[in-house]
């Protein structure tokens, strides 16, 4: 996979195959971020300079329960990822893009200590795309040139297709290779602006049966 230089992920809901499944939500968590950090160990065994992973949009219902448990696992996963040997020896440098910060407070501290704490890593590079929206990511760029405009720092004849990318949350990122999806075949809202000429395949499978073995769907674009 030496050509695939970014590799996006989008995962499926946990909770309907929970339900499907009759398996309590905890327990499908506990599992989704075990195969979760089974993807960074693959990024490395393969060679992927950048792996994006789309793990929570920002549709989900704030004020259910099974929100507040799922905020739960992110705290404990990232706390879990800082302290673990993988991201020191491989240097994983770690970033999260959407609005993750405003989840519950544990969670948003996780975040901000594992992104510290990778900060200066250069070899691999981990996205983690949490209450992240694409589309809203485009309309938060736009606004930000706009901003810039109102202040007279470009002018409206300026505006390019680089312009664009330099304020998306993923502006220091290249674009994807290919997007895989889980879950239902139909596109995600993931990296909307970068994805004009990805790659699409589908996994025809929930995240939650994830092996290893799914990622020969992707090797056949490098």
């Amino acid at each position: 996979m030496a050509n695939l230089k970014h590799v996006a992920i989008s995962l499926d809901d946990v909770s309907a195959w929970c339900r499907k499944n009759n398996i309590s939500f905890e327990r499908g968590c506990g599992k989704y971020f075990k195969n979760i950090h089974d993807l960074l160990i693959i990024q490395i065994k393969l060679d992927i300079p950048i792996l994006t992973i789309y793990i929570l949009p920002d549709s989900i219902d704030k004020q259910s329960n099974e929100y507040l448990i799922y905020s739960d696992f992110i705290a404990g996963f990232f706390t879990a990822l800082q302290s673990s040997s993988l991201l020191q020896e491989q240097k994983i440098k770690i970033s999260v893009l959407g609005k993750w910060y405003k989840l519950p407070g544990k969670s948003v501290e996780a975040i901000k200590e594992v992104i510290e704490a990778t900060s200066n890593y250069e070899r691999f590079f981990a996205n983690f795309c949490i209450d992240y929206d694409g589309q809203e990511e485009i309309v938060d760029a736009c606004r930000l040139i706009a901003r810039q405009v109102e202040l007279g720092k470009i002018g409206p004849d300026m505006i390019t297709k680089d312009t664009i990318k330099e304020n998306t949350y993923s502006s220091y990122f290249l674009a994807p290779d290919i997007i895989f999806i889980y879950g239902e075949k139909k596109l995600s809202s993931l990296l909307l602006w970068d994805s004009a000429f990805s790659y699409i395949s589908f996994a025809e499978k929930s995240f939650m049966e994830f092996e290893e073995q799914d990622f020969d769907k992707i090797k056949i674009y490098s």
